[in-house]
């Protein structure tokens, strides 16, 4: 290997890619990790033909010219996914050379996105009541102050949509409550079928007034699983009121528990949970995405139900603490079905 031999042992050792380069700008140093994030033979190279982006030359060069570290980012496409360095160029004094390193920050720069989008999400989604709100208190205080039906009509749309922003708040609070405590396993012995009947029971009003069959084949003997009752409770009453909500008038929403030895999805004894409405289905395209945070299929339509776009994301977190599934299928004209797979015991399986 070209270049001083300490240098290149330095380089070799290191557990990031890294290279070092000389102050007659050839790469004297490289270790395997960087090798394979260039692709391209780089040693023996100058620096500009191997690194080649813009803002990791002129880091270089201001390192070489003046002895001072430099950072730039670095964006590579591996298997078919963007990739973001962090690149370090240090200089190293007694080897006159400039050590190049490259930290995978893909993961930072996608949290810091996902939070730049949940901010802009909420603002959007308390913008549009807030707004209406000032709408509706300016024509109160105006045009309106002194016409009763006007008031009326206008403080009964002010309750909704205070309602929205009331819900949207809730469903935050719960989403954060939910995250915090994923990666912490319930431990309590709780009966699923005490949970099932309670959230049928509970919901039923809902359903008589929407015209909906509540159809709910549930056995009559306990099913003993470790989880927080609370929370699955939360999860089947989301799952239910959305295909009330979603699956039309003069329907009917079949609910169905299955129990399995082993099931293929968690390699271990589970418990199926289905509910199946017969609504207008959900097309193939939203399916992945209906458990992102705002993430709506039919976002005027969850709006006017008082959807806040955020119930399928506070799922996918309890099942996540319960090392549970969320399963959806759906054609279009034939209804979905969104199915929770909760292992027998979280003492073991997938």
């Amino acid at each position: 290997m070209a270049g001083n031999p300490a240098v290149s042992d330095v380089v070799a050792a290191l557990p990031l890619p890294a290279l070092a380069i000389d102050t007659s700008e050839q790469i004297i140093a490289i270790n395997d990790a960087a090798q394979k994030l260039l692709t391209l033979p780089a040693l023996g190279r100058h620096f500009i033909t191997a690194l080649r982006q813009p803002a990791v030359v002129e880091a270089v060069e201001r390192c070489l010219g003046t002895g001072k570290s430099a950072n730039a980012q670095f964006l590579s496409r591996e298997n078919a996914t963007d990739t973001t360095y962090d690149v370090a160029v240090r200089s190293v004094p007694p080897a006159d050379v400039a050590l190049v390193t490259f930290t995978d920050i893909t993961h930072v720069a996608a949290a810091g996105q996902m939070r730049r989008d949940f901010v802009a999400n909420v603002s959007h989604e308390l913008r549009t009541p807030l707004t209406a709100l000032t709408g509706f208190i300016e024509t109160l205080q105006g045009p309106a102050r002194d016409d009763p039906a006007a008031r009326d009509r206008f403080l009964d749309i002010m309750m909704k949509e205070a309602g929205r922003m009331n819900r949207l708040v809730g469903d935050l609070l719960s989403l954060s409550r939910v995250e915090a405590d994923e990666r912490v396993r319930p431990t309590a012995q709780i009966d699923l079928m005490v949970i099932l009947n309670t959230v049928v029971r509970n919901i039923a009003p809902l359903a008589t007034e929407a015209h909906i069959d509540l159809n709910a084949d549930l056995p009559e003997s306990p099913i003993i699983l470790e989880g927080d009752a609370d929370q699955l409770t939360q999860v089947f009453t989301n799952l239910i009121e959305n295909a009330i909500k979603y699956g039309g008038r003069d329907k009917a929403v079949h609910i169905d528990v299955i129990e399995s030895d082993h099931d293929t999805a968690l390699r271990a004894p589970s418990v199926r949970v289905c509910v199946r409405d017969e609504g207008p289905g959900i097309a193939a395209v939203h399916l992945p995405r209906l458990t992102e945070r705002f993430y709506r299929a039919d976002s005027h339509r969850s709006r006017v139900l008082g959807g806040t776009g955020l119930g399928l994301a506070i799922v996918k977190h309890i099942l996540n603490r319960h090392r549970g599934r969320l399963k959806v299928t759906s054609q279009i004209g034939q209804g979905s079905e969104f199915t929770v797979v909760l292992p027998q015991s979280l003492s073991g399986g997938g």
